[in-house]
């Protein structure tokens, strides 16, 4: 008995349904975990029952999964429809809603998009690019790119990140930020927003040790510190900017209230001294903003209206509203988005992929195997399939885990329609062929002629086929002709298709060059040696290479040899 025919038809047909739902909203890769949580909330009364539902569960979510790739998204799509119409339209509005209105007023909406440049931008910072420059674009408003450098120590900025940032942003967002600042340029104004909070008794200098004053935070006690007046405040901030005082002698605090529910509100540290000279100038200050208190105050100076952040980063807009509530200023909308992991890359973060690039484990920012922008471009990734991606996904503080596939069958929708063909023959094995001297062979350059022409080939006696082909000795050459093998020679037995032998690359020895294609795999990049058709070559293209996938045509040596580099199937 099957798991299905143990459990009534109603749980079967719901179970079904929510399968074929998730499957098709995550382009064949549905999960068990989010159907049982659909299944649980449609019919709380299965709850108790929730472990042994997860073998159903499980066999439902390979059936929806299985039938997505072999027979594609049309198919999950039209047996939805006929088992559950309603999911159907549930799965359509999805799609359709994209990004809801932005909160509050947005009669002039100014947003943000805050990096720190210790590194290019990655595929998880293209969300905030795509979501704020979309976001700008829906209400006529503008984007400001914030460079918030001001940590020397820990993430010290990259010299050449500011002009890769600025290049990436632009091609995310299919036009380049409204207003560029870089945090580093703006340190006297965040000095002098200090000195006046101290003026006005909203911060005090602290002296004590970071343990000590943990310890009075977590006993709910004020510091000594806390009580001293004006005027020696003001005195230790100048000791602090003069380098009187070393590094963690003394923090700059906003005054709160130590009795707050959570501890990482109460007088939150504001400023420090770091005496680390910054790449981009110098020493010129030793005192610098930590992020809460920078952000916070160049949010207001730029006149940004609304900020989507992480969920994570909900502490850092409760501090900054007690800083505002101090400044009588009025704290811009916020929205909250979770985590988005994505299978292939959860463990990367920009300091480990730089470390590992200055260690020589990764060839550069574009190693192939690393998720960041330039490596993406370099594979040949479209701007318009990740925007499309980020929008359909919203803002939504539900976190997520997906595999790199659901991006790479945006980026195939978006390229299939225009991106030629070429035909790429792995390992290849050289075939005589008698009798077809002179013959033409054409093939369209896109196979809904969405690119106009065709690829010729004439034919003398030779042709190559993938050595993996070659154990079959009946074979139909695609567009072209069936045939039988014996050894090394090839006979033609129809040029009509006469039954279903394997249809195979192939390539004329007369219009192919050698070519070298990458493919990453994991923590691998794996090299296949083979022929590319040699038609009209152009170094930078995307191709699709036939019943093989998308590559990019990297470079052409000197002697001929092509470089392409693997993007998908």
């Amino acid at each position: 008995m099957s798991e299905g025919e143990s459990w009534g038809a109603e749980v079967v047909a719901s179970v079904r349904k929510f399968a074929l739902q998730n499957s098709l909203e995550y382009n064949g890769n549905g999960q068990v975990g989010s159907v049982l949580g659909r299944l649980l909330s449609e019919s709380p009364n299965l709850r108790s029952d929730a472990k042994r539902l997860m073998s159903i569960v499980s066999e439902e979510v390979e059936n929806a999964n299985t039938m997505a790739l072999k027979e594609g998204l049309d198919a999950v799509r039209a047996e939805l429809e006929r088992v559950a119409p309603d999911a159907l339209e549930r799965e359509k509005h999805r799609k359709i809603e994209g990004l809801k209105e932005l909160p509050g007023d947005t009669g002039s909406v100014v947003l943000r998009f805050a990096p720190n440049p210790n590194g290019p931008l990655t595929l998880g910072h293209s969300r905030g690019v795509v979501i704020n420059s979309e976001y700008a674009k829906m209400h006529g408003g503008k984007v400001v790119l914030r460079f918030d450098d001001t940590d020397t120590k820990v993430k010290p900025p990259l010299p050449a990140a500011y002009q890769w940032i600025e290049d990436e942003y632009e091609w995310l967002a299919g036009r380049p930020a409204d207003i560029i600042v870089r945090a580093s340029d703006r340190i006297p104004v965040y000095l002098e927003f200090a000195s006046r909070l101290l003026s006005e008794g909203h911060c005090y200098v602290c002296r004590c040790l970071a343990d000590e004053f943990r310890k009075f935070r977590e006993a709910k006690v004020e510091c000594p510190c806390r009580s001293k007046a004006v005027s020696e405040n003001l005195s230790d901030w100048d000791s602090m900017n003069n380098g009187e005082f070393g590094e963690g002698d003394a923090v700059v605090r906003v005054r709160t209230d130590m009795t707050l529910p959570n501890p990482a509100l109460r007088d939150w540290p504001a400023l420090r001294i770091q005496h680390s000279p910054h790449p981009m100038v110098g020493d010129r200050y030793r005192v610098w903003p930590l992020l809460d208190f920078q952000s916070a105050i160049e949010d207001h100076e730029q006149g940004v209206t609304h900020i989507v952040r992480g969920k994570d980063l909900m502490d850092s807009t409760r501090k900054q509203t007690l800083l505002y509530e101090h400044l009588g200023w009025d704290y811009p909308e916020t929205l909250y988005w979770g985590r988005v992991k994505v299978h292939e890359f959860g463990g990367f973060s920009t300091s480990s992929m730089r470390s590992s690039i200055e260690t020589g484990e990764r060839e550069g920012w574009g190693d192939l195997r690393l998720p960041t922008i330039q490596s993406l471009r370099r594979r040949g990734f479209d701007p318009q399939a990740l925007r499309e991606f980020w929008i359909e996904l919203g803002v939504t503080q539900k976190d997520i885990s997906i595999p790199m596939q659901t991006i790479e069958s945006k980026n195939s929708s978006v390229l299939d329609a225009k991106t030629e063909r070429r035909s790429f023959v792995a390992s290849p094995i050289l075939l005589e062929i008698e009798g077809i001297q002179g013959t033409v062979v054409e093939s369209p350059r896109h196979p809904d002629g969405g690119i106009k022409g065709t690829r010729k080939w004439t034919i003398s006696d030779s042709i190559y086929i993938q050595k993996v082909d070659f154990e079959n000795v009946s074979l139909r050459l695609k567009e072209f002709a069936d045939i039988s093998i014996s050894g090394s020679l090839a006979k033609i037995e129809s040029i009509e298709r006469s039954d279903d032998r394997p249809i195979v690359q192939w390539l004329p020895k007369e219009v192919c060059c050698e070519a070298n294609l990458y493919i990453p795999d994991g923590d691998e990049v794996n090299l296949v040696n083979g022929l590319l058709e040699n038609c009209e070559l152009v170094v930078g293209n995307v191709y699709q290479l036939e019943r093989v996938g998308f590559a990019v045509l990297e470079e052409i040596s000197d002697n001929g040899v092509a470089k392409l580099v693997w993007l998908h199937s």
